[in-house]
């Protein structure tokens, strides 16, 4: 197949009461365990790469190496930017093929952040095929969850929310409700679930307009993430769990195997841990079999 946007797949994820999940990458071999994962369980698939590995590999690169394995698979999969805070590098990665890019001009007052996310949003409507998302309030850092989901003005208003879709003309739309990025240091984090089913029912309640997006999914537990669906969540962000995987895999591997010296045995070991991550927030958001 080829490469799509991210609103199709998002509202009849919502329409059908599951998630899926937008997986960050930082090489191509997590982009292979990933793959791999969505193609066993027949799952639609959002690849993320946030800004640095974009630059690191080249936005043309990255967005060639996504739509050739794409083209391969029998899966829908979106190539989507993920927390890019350049008006200028969301337009250039639009061009260069990604198929959803998100503009997060969050830390700016509410004007200039429907500035943003609107050129943003016009720009990619104009050039081809891509969705918009955006983001309205703070997603924190772990250190700060807390701080963060008790103080109200910094999540997102829930009639705020409908004026900032409505101006902007996004396609995605992230809230901040107290989800974390990072890995939460309390087996419970704090999330307002009442707060997404508020914002849910004001954009979506008379039929599918714009898809949610849940940020900070590593470490949040199961029946957290069940609820977050429940009232509306269609896409969930993972990136800190798997550069864990990454790097606590690869360090294992050498240290088990310090005399060797064959770099493909280590891709191989990453790639399954990879792979078995990601089939299990599949099973979790249950996307599978929806492909």
């Amino acid at each position: 197949m080829s490469l799509e946007n991210a609103k199709g797949m998002l509202i009849r994820a919502t329409q059908g009461k599951y998630a899926i999940g937008a997986f960050n990458i930082t090489d191509f071999t997590q982009l292979e365990g990933i793959v791999e994962a969505a193609v066993n369980k027949k799952s639609p698939l959002i690849i993320q790469t946030s800004v640095e590995p974009s630059k690191f590999y080249g936005r043309k690169m990255m967005a060639a190496a996504v739509r050739a394995i794409a083209e391969s698979v029998p899966i829908p999969i979106c190539l989507h930017l993920d927390h890019c805070t350049d008006v200028e590098y969301c337009k250039q990665c639009a061009d260069a093929g990604y198929t959803n890019i998100m503009i997060d001009a969050s830390k700016f007052p509410f004007e200039e952040n429907v500035r943003q996310s609107k050129e943003v949003a016009d720009y990619c409507h104009r050039v081809g095929d891509i969705s918009v998302e955006a983001e309205l309030g703070t997603v924190s850092g772990v250190e700060d969850q807390i701080k963060v989901v008790e103080d109200e003005a910094r999540l997102a208003n829930p009639n705020q929310s409908v004026e900032f879709v409505e101006r902007t003309g996004i396609d995605l739309f992230a809230p901040a409700i107290g989800t974390a990025h990072g890995v939460y240091k309390t087996k419970d984090p704090k999330v307002d679930f009442e707060r997404l089913g508020k914002i849910a029912q004001l954009i979506n309640g008379k039929g599918v307009r714009v898809p949610l997006v849940v940020h900070g999914g590593t470490g949040l537990p199961p029946h957290t993430v069940a609820k977050l669906i429940e009232v509306g969540g269609s896409k969930f962000n993972v990136s800190t769990e798997l550069k864990y995987t990454l790097i606590d895999t690869t360090f294992n591997y050498i240290t088990e195997h310090r005399e060797e010296y064959n770099p493909g045995k280590i891709n191989v070991a990453v790639k399954n841990a990879i792979r078995a991550a990601v089939e299990k927030w599949i099973d979790l958001l249950g996307s599978a079999g929806k492909a």
